[in-house]
């Protein structure tokens, strides 16, 4: 589930009950009450370093530095907030897409955006999108992406019966390709392309059963969560035409499947899932596993699927946020030490090359989870950018999983739950923000932060 920018005060209807229901279940888990925030360790020779900018839980869309110093905010929640690389934008900086306005609708999650729109540096909106949408409203959940031909890529919510899904309006999701002028140019529909996902009819029947038992899912029946332009790679330089940088990747957090959509034609022509290597029976197993390289074992609710970029370490590879929560028609099997991994994965041998867990920073696997939301990106210098979303932990690992840079979320949600208060530090995404695509002079401290000792330290 995402929902970033979306603080509580913004959900509405049934989709705030199912928040409020999973925000509680995930606090039964949750780290101590009392607990640290902002910049816990910081090593600024072992670290990429850069602001970071995230949508916090708080609505806001926010600008750090390596020491937590917030370098700048735009008032507005973004799902997710994103700063655009200024090449994409005639060398402009600062700028960033967030989401401007709301639909009145009961359904909560995707359902609910009704305009997005790129603000400038001083919050003046440059380009605003969603009157214009089919259906009046821009429903954008997700992800978005500036293309070099300046058009915009959304991930968007379709309200509607799914072609052999019966007859009730569900959550369908769509990506639309938008001009500057907010003419649709190009649009491909998940639900018309069901059977290419790969579910077995035994998975398939499970997905109709769910969908008519239960009332409409705020996030929809797929909770599609990232979508991503391939771009330039070595697979489609060797060959390999699946890999056309046009080409767009998303994953289905639900089904447990991570996708290619060829452009030209819709067609999906490339699939990783749902149907994974290795026994039901023993889930444990694969959290536990260090031999590298290995074939792709069960990912489940996976987050943030992407190929790494040309340029950077692990270029061509897939790298994504293995969130291990409960997902999948029917579900996976999941074990009894909950853990999340991060996946660095061939996409042509379909082998994890790289990983991450807990036990790479000398802690239990169980020390680093998040059953929804959260990301990882891969930074110049060949260090990981992970947001540990469920929690609002932002950290930066090296290739062995030295933690080099962690900043623990300061900001909250804020609402009610049977009148009594409630917060929450949920954050969907983190994104590294070089120095050079704000404006010049943006200031950044890059001070050193030494790890305390928690077998020694107490509150004064």
């Amino acid at each position: 589930m995402q929902i970033a920018g979306l603080s509580l005060q913004r959900a509405r209807g049934a989709g705030a009950a199912m928040l409020l229901t999973l925000f509680t279940a995930a606090a039964l888990s949750a780290p101590p009450r009392v607990y640290p925030t902002g910049v816990t360790i910081y090593d600024p020779s072992r670290a990429y370093n850069s602001f970071v900018g995230f949508s916090g839980p708080d609505g806001i869309m926010h600008l750090i530095d390596m020491d937590g110093n917030e370098v700048h905010r735009w008032p507005h929640p973004g799902n997710p907030g994103e700063v655009i690389d200024p090449k994409l934008i005639g060398g402009q900086r600062g700028h960033v897409l967030l989401q401007l306005s709301d639909l009145q609708d009961s359904r909560g999650g995707i359902f609910t955006n009704k305009t997005v729109g790129e603000l400038d540096w001083g919050g003046k909106t440059v380009w605003e999108w969603g009157s214009q949408a089919p259906g009046g409203a821009a429903r954008q959940n997700h992800d978005w992406a500036r293309l070099a031909n300046g058009n915009t890529l959304l991930l968007v919510a379709v309200p509607r019966a799914v072609p052999g899904l019966g007859p009730k309006e569900i959550g369908d999701q769509a990506i639309y390709e938008v001009t500057p002028e907010g003419k649709v140019v190009w649009s491909w529909t998940a639900g018309d392309h069901l059977k290419e996902f790969g579910w077995t009819p035994e998975g398939m029947n499970y997905l109709r059963e769910r969908i008519a038992r239960n009332p409409p899912e705020p996030y929809g029946y797929l909770e599609i969560n990232d979508m991503q332009v391939l771009g330039s790679n070595r697979w489609f330089d060797a060959g390999d035409k699946r890999f056309d940088p046009e080409n767009i990747m998303i994953d289905t957090r639900k089904g447990n499947v991570v996708l290619i959509i060829e452009k030209k034609t819709g067609k999906v022509v490339w699939r990783l899932g749902p149907e994974f290597p290795g026994s039901e029976y023993s889930p444990d197993q694969r959290i536990m596993k260090k031999d590298l390289p290995r074939p792709v074992d069960q990912i489940s609710g996976q987050h943030n699927a992407y190929l790494i970029a040309k340029g950077l370490p692990g270029a061509g590879n897939l790298l994504l946020f293995d969130d291990e929560g409960g997902a999948g028609f029917p579900p996976a099997a999941l074990g009894i030490y909950a853990g999340s991994r991060i996946l660095e994965i061939d996409p042509v041998k379909n082998q994890i090359v790289w990983q991450y867990t807990g036990a790479n920073s000398g802690r239990p696997v169980w020390s680093f989870f998040s059953s929804f939301v959260s990301s990882a990106s891969r930074l110049p210098n060949g260090n990981t950018l992970i947001d540990e979303g469920m929690y609002g932990r932002l950290f930066q690992v090296t290739p062995e999983g030295d933690i080099v840079w962690e900043y623990v979320m300061p900001y909250v949600g804020r609402s009610t739950v049977d009148g009594r208060p409630f917060a929450n530090s949920l954050t969907y995404r983190a994104q590294a923000v070089p120095y050079d695509w704000v404006p010049e002079g943006t200031p950044h401290a890059e001070k050193a932060v030494k790890e305390l000792d928690v077998t020694t330290f107490r509150v004064p």
